[in-house]
């Protein structure tokens, strides 16, 4: 069962078109990797999905439901956390502050739930360890950990993250694929765009390669990563 489907999407930005009827399926339950070159359309895609630029053509279903000319914010109260690249923290506020801006039933550290506080903090030491300091004196790593936190502060049924791995080093690498192995774990459903060819063959489930704002081929990550030609054709290099 797919959570959300892309059917024949296009999306224009100003006077460029830059999706050119993406078809993407999202199985529930399991973590979709979305790869491509630069440019490829991966971002325009999941920015469309949100509904911070809208499809020109096509439809967006979650759940079974048309979200396609849903507002941002009717679409992120059905469920859906959207975590940018460029992460969305606030650098001003404390992590515990940025938390309770991110959690929309709390009005207090109190209202926070204290079990699902818990879980994170297991996920993310750095969240518990940074609690009263202000998120600008992150690493970036800490930034990122942070950043999907703030996702999962409240119970989501799908987490769109751009990038997640972007500029991290090789030990922060691990404990983001450590979570992310415990988040789809617990059942979320989970889309994932990625550069790093490695991080994704280790999490990913299923895979879908974009190119040209198209998406050109779709399948399980483990076929995909046994095929170093089908590799090479659509990403230039091998897993």
């Amino acid at each position: 069962m797919n959570l959300l489907e892309l059917k024949g999407v296009q999306t224009h930005i100003g006077a460029y078109h830059i999706l050119h009827g993406v078809d993407l399926a999202v199985p529930k339950g399991q973590l979709t990797m979305l790869l491509g070159r630069n440019g490829a359309g991966k971002t325009t895609t999941l920015r469309t999905i949100m509904g911070l630029w809208h499809a020109s053509q096509g439809r967006v279903q979650f759940g079974g439901k048309d979200i396609t000319a849903l507002r941002t914010p009717d679409i992120a109260a059905l469920g859906i956390a959207y975590v940018p690249e460029t992460m969305g923290t606030f650098s001003d506020l404390t992590v515990k502050e940025n938390m309770l801006l991110a959690a929309r039933s709390a009005k207090n550290a109190d209202g926070i739930d204290d079990t699902r506080l818990k879980w994170i903090f297991q996920l993310f030491p750095a969240v518990e360890k940074f609690w009263n300091h202000p998120a600008g004196k992150l690493s970036g790593g800490q930034k990122q950990m942070l950043a999907v936190s703030r996702a999962i502060v409240e119970p989501r049924e799908l987490l769109i993250i751009d990038e997640p791995s972007k500029g991290l080093a090789p030990v922060m690498i691990n404990n983001m694929i450590d979570a992310f192995a415990q988040l789809k774990a617990s059942g979320v459903t989970i889309l994932l765009v990625e550069q790093n060819i490695h991080f994704a063959q280790r999490l990913g489930d299923s895979v879908a390669v974009m190119d040209n704002g198209r998406v050109v081929h779709s399948g399980s990550m483990a076929a995909f990563s046994a095929d170093e030609q089908l590799q090479r054709s659509l990403l230039g290099l091998a897993l």
